[in-house]
């Protein structure tokens, strides 16, 4: 069945988006309109100041990918045409659940993902009267926008989440433009058109394998300079933990009244924090933290540390909350600085992306063709030279206070945690 495309959008990325009067019909909504007022990225404008796209634009670059990936899928006789409908919609509604401050938010919640909270915003908004009324199933698409949708089809999922997903292809060329940093351009052109179903999964052409690992090299880079950048990261910290501090009398993590959560956006929760009543300790704090992310007098790295997992004595912060609590407590015991102006940060987003599945990426099945016969064959990551090498998570250790404190914080930190010598310390 072919698509019948009634309008276009032109976006910086892609060029023009021409869009289904279903689709239409759903951008035109209140529900993906408010994610117009969602940054992509956050606090990330403090430091790159193009990166003020929104959610938005994302979700209709998203849709576009993913509706290139299901054609391509088409052309290769792999699947029916009519699901590159059912794919586009999932794509566009994919991220409508996000809230305040994207990713940064889900730091405060953890009641629900946003992925759970769009499946709601999905099945409890005017969106599942336009979907229904469309010919499509409110409830597999709810499931099928965050990646699982219960089918003997888990290729559907891979387009939608996962490590050859529309949103990866999306969001690095977009994140690469809008903060100007380079990393992010790769030739996913190549990837799409390579992408095969057997066995019921996604597989790529072992002829585009070298366009497939610059993707996740791009993704590990764009990680470094753009998204785990430390005063990226610095303005991130304050701002989720002025939101803690004020989440009480703000009810900023309370998703029981869904009209009242949708009604969260960037500028409003800034607005709340700056205007709190400072009646207690705890709102003084959050005031303060949210004042001076807007005026970007940010905290300040005191330490910095690339860290090897086989040394238990740090490697372990990764992944055990209580011993980064217990460092905390150690750091501020031994500089004698009040542990709540003092911020330690691990990364916790795996170097190479998920399996749409959540799990950690091990290996990519490549597709070779030997004549006229297909052979699938899973090559282990460690097996990719430069990509092997990125596997696991981003090993940097990084400790924040105040610039008054950070001299102290630096000696402390530095005698905790240092083995080879001072030339690790931020100064």
């Amino acid at each position: 069945m072919k698509l019948n495309l009634v309008a276009e959008i032109r976006d910086p990325v892609h060029g023009y988006i021409r869009m289904t009067e279903v689709e239409k019909e759903l951008i035109d909504s209140p529900f993906v309109q408010r994610l117009r007022k969602i940054h992509q990225l956050a606090g990330s404008y403090l430091v790159y100041p193009g990166a003020t796209h929104t959610r938005f634009e994302h979700v209709i670059g998203t849709m576009h990918v993913a509706g290139l990936i299901a054609d391509a899928l088409v052309r290769g006789s792999e699947i029916d045409s009519d699901l590159v409908q059912q794919v586009r919609i999932a794509a566009l509604l994919h991220d409508v659940g996000h809230g305040p401050f994207s990713h940064m938010y889900e730091e405060v919640l953890t009641a629900e993902s946003h992925e759970e909270i769009s499946q709601r915003v999905i099945l409890e908004t005017s969106i599942r009267d336009i979907i229904n009324s469309n010919g499509f199933s409110p409830v597999k698409m709810s499931e099928f926008a965050i990646g699982r949708l219960k089918t003997r089809a888990p290729f559907l999922n891979e387009i939608i989440a996962g490590s050859l997903s529309a949103d990866m292809m999306d969001y690095l060329p977009r994140d690469s433009y809008f903060t100007g940093v380079e990393y992010g351009k790769v030739d996913a052109q190549r990837v799409m058109n390579s992408l095969h179903v057997a066995g019921g999964h996604l597989v790529i052409d072992d002829a585009a394998l070298y366009a497939y690992e610059a993707l996740l090299l791009a993704r590990y880079e764009m990680f470094k300079a753009v998204y785990f950048h430390r005063t990226v990261r610095a303005a991130e910290l304050m701002l989720v933990r002025s939101m803690q501090l004020a989440d009480e009398v703000l009810g900023l993590t309370d998703i029981s009244d869904l009209s009242r959560y949708l009604n969260l956006t960037d500028e409003l929760v800034i607005h709340q924090l700056v205007t709190l009543d400072p009646t207690t300790r705890k709102l003084r704090e959050a005031k303060r933290l949210a004042k001076d992310f807007n005026d970007r007098r940010l905290v300040k790295c005191a330490f910095e540390r690339v860290v090897q997992r086989k040394d238990e004595k740090v490697g372990l912060l990764f992944a055990d909350e209580s011993a980064r609590k217990k460092a905390l407590t150690g750091i501020a015991d031994a500089s004698g600085v009040d542990p709540n102006t003092l911020y330690l940060d691990v990364p916790t987003t795996p170097s190479v992306p998920y399996t749409y599945s959540k799990e950690v990426l091990r290996e990519v099945s490549l597709l070779r063709f030997k004549g006229k016969k297909r052979v699938v064959k899973a090559v282990p990551l460690s097996e990719l030279s430069l990509v092997g090498s990125i596997t696991g998570f981003m090993d940097v250790l990084r400790v924040y206070t105040s610039q008054e404190n950070r001299t102290a914080v630096e000696k402390a930190t530095s005698s905790m945690f240092m083995d080879e010598g001072p030339d690790t310390l931020v100064r």
